[in-house]
């Protein structure tokens, strides 16, 4: 069983440096694919209300021998429940469908800026969290405009923002400001899906350079600029491969080369949060 270091965030807790997306398991399928990522190591268990799988992932929960203590669990508020009280609801609902008193890092999921009620849901997170029913609070898909205003009206920054980041999107100059203002950045689609871009020469080279497979230089490529990735899959060899990434690094030349692949049009489904909008 492979060991997984961690990142400490601002509020004291730590996070895995790789987790595991359970987007689009669900079922028996999304509860096995849960608890073989556990037997395997992973830490880091990454769902929301719209993957529709809460309840999968708790069920793998109720039946894993892996100690609760031992598991970060994210959960991701839908855009649907914005608002103070629709959110303290929503989390409520998230609780049941887990299995769990406490939640360890919960996420706002898209800022929807056109309904303009992400603040209102962010301060229901933050009594939350004072009350102890969440550890740790962040969001997803978040600018640096909209990280902003969360400091500007609340005083408090998240401790987590959770974006597309990939070789075609690698996001710079968030992960910059992210840096700066101690915030982790998660990504979402690490491995770049079906655009694959591992099958880039330049990662290739890299790959056989190290002696892995190109997937695992990509994941490498994240973890060493502090970014923590989340691949999913429900297939046991893959599980264990995308695991096995922390026996070598990558040079900074090779992080250079890698970014270097990145495109003005690089997101998988032109999912801007200024303008794309999840309910």
């Amino acid at each position: 069983m492979t060991e997984i270091p961690t990142r400490q965030l601002r509020d004291g807790q730590a996070l895995p440096a790789l987790g595991f997306g359970t987007y689009p398991l669900r079922g028996a399928e999304g509860t096995a694919a849960v608890t073989s990522a556990l037997e395997k190591g992973y830490r880091l268990i990454d769902t929301a209300v719209n993957y529709e799988n809460e309840d999968a992932v708790g069920a793998a929960l109720a039946e894993t021998p892996v100690h609760r203590s031992d598991i970060v669990v994210t959960t991701k508020l839908p855009g649907r429940h914005h608002g103070y009280d629709e959110t303290l609801a929503s989390f409520e609902e998230s609780q049941r469908r887990l299995g769990l008193d406490v939640i360890d890092l919960y996420l706002i999921h898209w800022p929807n800026p056109s309904v303009d009620k992400y603040v209102d849901s962010w301060r229901a997170m933050i009594d939350l969290q004072k009350d102890g029913r969440v550890r740790s609070i962040g969001v997803s898909n978040f600018t640096v405009d909209f990280l902003m205003r969360l400091a500007a009206e609340t005083g408090v920054l998240p401790a987590v923002n959770q974006v597309e980041v990939h070789p075609y999107f690698p996001q710079t100059e968030l992960i910059d400001f992210h840096r700066e203002h101690d915030i982790v950045t998660e990504a979402w689609s690490p491995l770049g899906k079906a655009a694959a871009p591992y099958n880039e020469d330049v990662i290739v080279k890299i790959a056989e350079s190290h002696g892995v497979t190109p997937a695992q230089a990509v994941l490498r490529w994240h973890i060493d600029r502090g970014v923590i990735p989340i691949p999913k899959s429900a297939d046991a060899s893959r599980q264990q491969q995308n695991i096995d990434v922390f026996g070598f690094s990558l040079s900074e030349s090779e992080i250079e080369q890698i970014n270097a692949l990145g495109t003005p049009d690089g997101r998988l489904f032109g999912g801007d949060p200024v303008t794309h909008e999840e309910m």
